[in-house]
């Protein structure tokens, strides 16, 4: 009796539009139906939250350049946030234009519900790319101004709050410069993945390390593209 009515509550929710899309979106992650992650609005929050718990630890060192002009120049509490306020900004914006690219990605059946490739083809082709990016004047300059902020402040000084807010913008732009193929691999491994937006945190953090950040960006690059032809190569060895 107890299963019969059971069987009855399941077809009852298959029954329901709602509950039916829902389930449809779960076995098509193509179709994007009333599920969050196919929906701009809960998109950008997880990416705007995430920016910001991947972004925070690689800020510290400019901020800390920051403050020493706090002691011997005329830096203020104000113009400090001001630096946060313009690097938050730009990074905002970025989580907006990743937040584009996924749901396109996801309506054009290239990444799943969840953010990840679906081909391995691309997921490598995505490695490969960034990968090869290391090794472009684009990724010198910016990386240049990131691993070295002060030089930053020196060449494009100014006070108070609305001076903190213009070099973080400026400062905050060289960031995503530098970053943004760390942050675009979350379509290789999953967004959601923790663990593998975790390391792409960590690449970022050691790319600033005064000590070693110059001399890591290009074996980085050389890891990225041998991963890359690997994922490649794979299903080709394997038969899948």
């Amino acid at each position: 009796m107890m299963y019969v009515m059971a069987m009855q509550m399941d077809l009852d929710l298959l029954g329901r539009p709602g509950t039916q899309g829902a389930m449809m979106a779960a076995m098509d992650p193509r179709m994007p139906m009333d599920m969050p992650m196919a929906r701009f609005g809960p998109l950008f929050a997880m990416w705007a939250i995430m920016m910001a718990a991947m972004m925070l630890p690689t800020l510290v060192p400019t901020l800390r350049s920051y403050e020493d002009l706090m002691v011997s120049a005329n830096g203020s509490r104000a113009g400090w946030l001001g630096v946060v306020a313009g690097y938050g900004i730009v990074w905002v914006g970025f989580a907006a234009v990743i937040t584009g690219v996924q749901l396109a990605l996801l309506y054009g059946g290239v990444v799943d519900m969840l953010g990840i490739a679906k081909s391995p083809l691309f997921a490598g082709g995505l490695l490969i790319a960034v990968g090869a990016f290391q090794f472009t004047r684009a990724k010198e300059v910016c990386h240049g101004v990131c691993h070295s902020p002060m030089t930053y402040f020196l060449g494009h000084w100014r006070s108070g709050a609305a001076g903190g807010l213009r070099m973080g913008l400026g400062l905050g732009a060289f960031c995503v410069g530098c970053c943004w193929g760390f942050m675009a691999l979350g379509f290789a491994g999953g967004v959601m993945n923790l663990a593998w937006m975790g390391l792409a945190t960590l690449f970022m953090v050691i790319e600033k390390l005064p000590q070693i950040g110059h001399r890591v960006t290009r074996p980085m690059g050389l890891i990225l593209i041998v991963g890359g032809l690997a994922v490649v190569a794979t299903p080709l060895f394997t038969g899948g």
